[in-house]
């Protein structure tokens, strides 16, 4: 039987998220409008891991919902950095890659949530 470690998997998963953004940016060309917008979606994709890290080392589960809690705000915060990238650019494989990226962002959103409604109690 394979031994299965959820928390490690969603760790990695979130590294790739932050990952494949990063790929993204300096894949494509973008015009001075996109700059701020890509400045920030490289801040919170890279928050989302960080902060999922943090909270599988927290030192309660206070802590942990609490860095739960901030992972699922930054996940978020990329969706809408992500769709106004999306709506911006004029590139069509531009676009596909931020569909793909919203579309993992939205599905981060929606594992952070239920997470912290379990972990806080709610």
């Amino acid at each position: 039987m394979a031994e299965s470690n959820p928390p490690f998997e969603l760790e990695e998963r979130t590294f790739q998220f932050a990952l494949r953004v990063r790929q993204c940016v300096n894949g494509h060309p973008w015009s001075k409008s996109q700059w701020k917008d890509l400045d920030q979606v490289l801040r919170s994709s890279g928050s989302v891991a960080a902060n999922y890290s943090e909270a599988n080392n927290a030192f309660s589960k206070k802590d942990f919902a609490h860095r739960i809690g901030v992972a699922k705000k930054e996940a978020g915060e990329s969706k809408l950095w992500l769709r106004l990238l999306g709506c911006t650019s004029t590139a069509e494989d531009a676009k596909d890659e931020l569909r793909s990226l919203y579309q993992e962002a939205d599905e981060l959103v929606r594992i952070f949530s239920k997470i912290h409604k379990s972990s806080s109690g709610g």
